[in-house]
């Protein structure tokens, strides 16, 4: 699962993910999009916290 795909089952905005976590919406954009790797420890961080917030 990706990060994007955790943040839609939740049914997030980028926006949203920014105030709940605080990762910056170009990082996270740039995550999303494949320009930039995030680190897998923090995928997963990123995910499990996204997940936990599903309606």
């Amino acid at each position: 699962m990706t990060i994007k795909e955790a943040r839609e089952q939740a049914g997030l905005t980028q926006k949203q993910v920014f105030e709940i976590i605080g990762v910056p919406i170009r990082t996270l954009q740039n995550w999303e999009s494949g320009i930039r790797i995030c680190p897998i420890y923090v995928e997963n961080l990123v995910i499990e916290k996204l997940l936990s917030l599903k309606k």
